[in-house]
């Protein structure tokens, strides 16, 4: 198993469980994963964080550090010849993986759909190349693989069945020794690297800004990795904003969500998780100008955060690249703050997607996964 960064992670710890329960006899799952694999007996070959890079211009710089660890673990596993190989996300590094194993007769299975549904559709004929299966966690995505003659099981998100329906907002607040009274906001500005470059410095001053309006408030902020907690922190300080009331946390995302009032996110899982917590939201998404000029081409979509492709519609306000100022920001904030009404509508279609996506999915997905393994 191959999963790039800490969404993965979290999505085949779970899988992992639920293969060991459903299979008798020792089996053993190694490759590159997290923490949380590693808490289920998974041994990780090579660090995780060495593929957690995100953006065209950002995996350049990265290529051939990531290219040759690739080569590596392709030609052990084409030695070792595993029962299975099973990718977790990361599709730009897993689907080459796939392809090669594919061909030599080792079943390959792909976790989590690229977003064919945002992009040119060409990525369908290379997934189609890829894999035996793919586990897909959103139900458009289901017809889309069947049209394309892919093998593919609707499993629902993994996350869905984990978060309450109803948060334990004050319990989360005390376990986290937040200040009563206040207004709780999460600033969520990404789990790489590489976002924590372009959007820790946008989320800090934008808080900044907030609190000029509204001094009542407290912000609160999960990192994922030690060094990602490191990069925030080194921001704060070069923009002067150590009087920023805030709590900077190692990991407890989770707790970090429940708890908020409102919460700024950077685009992608974690603006899932804000809605399967009901916490209204705006998204944000910054990087590097060559990966923005290149990915507009592509992209054709009108809104890129999921709870809006869920929805159908810009339900969340949505701040991309220049326009994700400090200024913006703030002010996107300040108006989701002052208007309940689209507070509440957020909140309504949220209880609707975690309603959608809770399917048991781990269980689902170890299903699929032994009809591969017993064919």
């Amino acid at each position: 198993m191959v999963a790039g960064e800490a969404s993965g992670d979290q999505l085949a710890a779970p899988l992992i469980a639920a293969l060991k329960a459903r299979r008798p006899g020792p089996a053993l799952f190694a490759g590159i994963g997290g923490p949380r694999m590693e808490a289920q007996g998974f041994e990780s070959h090579y660090p995780m964080e060495k593929l957690s890079v995100r953006g065209y211009a950002e995996v350049l710089r990265h290529y051939r550090e990531i290219t040759a660890i690739r080569r590596r673990l392709t030609k052990a596993l084409l030695a070792e010849r595993p029962h299975l190989y099973i990718g977790v996300d990361a599709s730009e590094f897993n689907l080459g993986v796939e392809r090669r194993l594919k061909e030599a007769g080792i079943p390959a299975i792909h976790y989590v759909s690229p977003q064919i549904w945002a992009w040119r559709g060409w990525r369908v004929r290379r997934i189609a190349r890829s894999v035996t299966r793919i586990l897909v966690m959103f139900p458009f995505e289901q017809p889309l693989y069947e049209k394309a003659g892919v093998p593919v099981t609707y499993v629902g998100h993994p996350l869905a069945d984990l978060i309450p329906m109803v948060p334990a907002k004050y319990e989360a607040r005390a376990a986290l020794r937040l200040p009563a009274g206040k207004l709780i906001i999460a600033l969520l500005p990404g789990s790489r690297r590489s976002e924590l470059e372009y959007m820790a410095a946008s989320f800090i001053l934008a808080a900044h800004r907030f609190r000029q309006e509204v001094h009542d408030v407290h912000f609160v902020c999960p990192t994922v990795t030690r060094e990602t907690r490191d990069m925030f922190e080194r921001a704060v300080h070069e923009h002067q904003r150590t009087d920023l009331p805030l709590t900077l946390l190692f990991g407890h995302s989770h707790d970090a969500l429940a708890a908020a009032d409102l919460a700024l996110v950077a685009s992608g899982t974690a603006t899932l998780e804000a809605a399967l917590f009901k916490t209204p939201m705006v998204i944000a998404y910054r990087q590097s100008p060559l990966t923005w000029a290149l990915m507009r081409s592509m992209f054709y979509l009108p809104y890129v955060g999921l709870p809006n492709v869920l929805a159908g519609e810009k339900l969340v306000p949505e701040l991309i690249q220049d326009e994700a100022s400090p200024a913006a920001l703030a002010g996107a904030l300040l108006t989701l703050l002052r208007d309940t009404a689209a507070q509440r509508r957020q909140v309504e279609r949220f209880h609707e997607f975690h309603h959608m996506l809770r399917q048991n999915a781990a269980e689902k997905a170890a299903d699929a996964v032994l009809e591969v393994l017993n064919r």
